[in-house]
């Protein structure tokens, strides 16, 4: 009875570590071009300490003793495979979008294609608003529990990539008529 009282303890700790150290994980940010507009930075190291607590709260979900804290524990790996998904959209937006921003917010380009760039223009708006929002809570776990940021990153990564392919066909057009 007593070593199963130690294990049960041992696990409720572990949930405990894994719940408190995710409660207060933040985000790094960083201010692009002097926008005014924060890009996420270091992700890579949170995703690879999402993936860690992950595979140890799948550990301790095998484990027979984690009975009386198992619902809690199975939210807890919820929420974090939740965050590691959507920290994997967010990165692609920001990705496209940082490569787009400067050849949309100006330039020739901007001015060959003014339906392409009041696209981006929208999108630019969106991503600025997300990421203020994301920079005021700076939470990881709650960035990533915002409805409104889940449901947007794949409207946006769409749009971006809609925008991405006319201007590759506009580029095309001028590589042919200049070869």
């Amino acid at each position: 009875v007593t070593d199963g009282a130690d294990k049960q303890l041992k696990i409720e700790r572990n949930i405990k570590e894994i719940d408190d150290i995710w409660a207060e994980k933040e985000f790094l940010f960083k201010e692009w071009k002097g926008r005014g507009i924060q890009v996420l930075l270091g992700v890579t190291v949170i995703m690879e300490e999402l993936d860690e607590a992950a595979m140890n709260m799948q550990a301790m979900l095998t484990m027979r003793h984690v009975a009386p804290f198992k619902e809690h524990a199975t939210e807890l790996l919820k929420s974090l495979s939740e965050a590691a998904e959507c920290i994997e959209k967010w990165l692609k937006v920001q990705m496209l979008w940082c490569s787009l921003e400067s050849v949309f917010t100006g330039g020739d380009i901007a001015k060959q294609m003014p339906m392409e760039a009041k696209k981006f223009s929208k999108i630019d708006k969106d991503w600025s608003k997300i990421m203020y929002k994301a920079n005021e809570t700076q939470l990881v776990i709650e960035s990533c529990a915002n409805e409104i940021l889940r449901s947007s990153l794949p409207v946006m990564y769409a749009e971006l990539e809609k925008c991405q392919k006319s201007l590759e066909g506009y580029l095309e057009q001028k590589r042919n008529r200049f070869p």
